[in-house]
């Protein structure tokens, strides 16, 4: 490879390491949904009539709202939520690059409000890229990121 020719490399993240990351960030955002449940329905009897039953299935909308919003405001301002930074993980492009918005909120609503669909049809289907299908429609990855606290490869220039 001549010296003019650019090599980029993309670590792709393991599918073990997005699901730690993602099982840090349900727990955080359960937690935060549960509360906030609370707050707005009060304590529902889980007793099983045609009117708890009801109460119960309509907490997995704002539920899965508040995940949407969760992953797409970090993802898309930073490309990582806690969990993600957590492992050292990171969404991007598909060429490794900051995500658009429309790709943040494809695979957020994938992550969201189909994860079983979106996980299962992503492994079956799976490709090089290690993508679930609402990341293959968004054209987002989810790499590993260099650790960064080696610096002894960072060169300081001044402007």
């Amino acid at each position: 490879m001549g010296d003019s020719e650019i090599s980029s490399k993309i670590i792709l993240a393991k599918w073990s390491d997005r699901f730690f990351a993602w099982l840090i960030d349900f727990i955080i955002v359960s937690s935060i949904s549960t509360g906030i449940i609370f707050a707005v329905f009060g304590n529902i009897d889980y007793k099983f009539d045609e009117g708890t039953f009801w109460a119960e299935n309509t907490q997995y909308i704002p539920t899965s709202i508040i995940f949407f919003v969760y992953w797409t405001v970090l993802e898309y301002k930073t490309g990582q939520t806690i969990g993600k930074k957590i492992l050292n993980l990171k969404s991007t492009d598909v060429y490794g690059k900051n995500l658009n918005l429309k790709g943040v909120l494809i695979s957020s609503f994938g992550k969201s409000f189909l994860l079983p669909f979106d996980v299962v049809l992503g492994w079956i289907l799976t490709n090089q890229k290690r993508q679930r299908i609402f990341n293959r429609l968004g054209d987002t990855l989810v790499v590993k990121i260099k650790n960064t606290q080696d610096s002894s490869d960072i060169i300081y220039l001044k402007d």
